[in-house]
């Protein structure tokens, strides 16, 4: 059996076979890209507008993040408590 380059196991496959497909793919996703009417910075754009508006919630998020885990706690928890009692008594 051949041992493969430490460049052929990093990249999956040998360089040119990995150069063709990244090719091909690129090629493909441009095609869609260019069809639907994105530009690469539109990609940008839209992640930095996805942070913005996470940071926008600020910490109201976090208040409801929150709410909703005591809440879901206050069920959760007593009947675990009461699940673990009764397979422990059933042993």
């Amino acid at each position: 059996m051949q041992q493969r380059s430490t460049l052929s196991r990093f990249l999956g496959g040998s360089p040119v076979a990995v150069v063709v497909k990244l090719a091909l793919i690129s090629l493909l996703v441009g095609g869609v890209m260019a069809a639907m009417g994105w530009q690469p910075i539109d990609i940008v754009y839209a992640i930095i507008d996805f942070v913005r508006g996470i940071w926008n919630l600020g910490f109201g998020a976090v208040q409801a993040f929150g709410e909703y885990l005591l809440l879901g706690a206050v069920v959760v928890v007593p009947l675990f408590i009461l699940m673990r009692l009764v397979s422990w008594r059933s042993r």
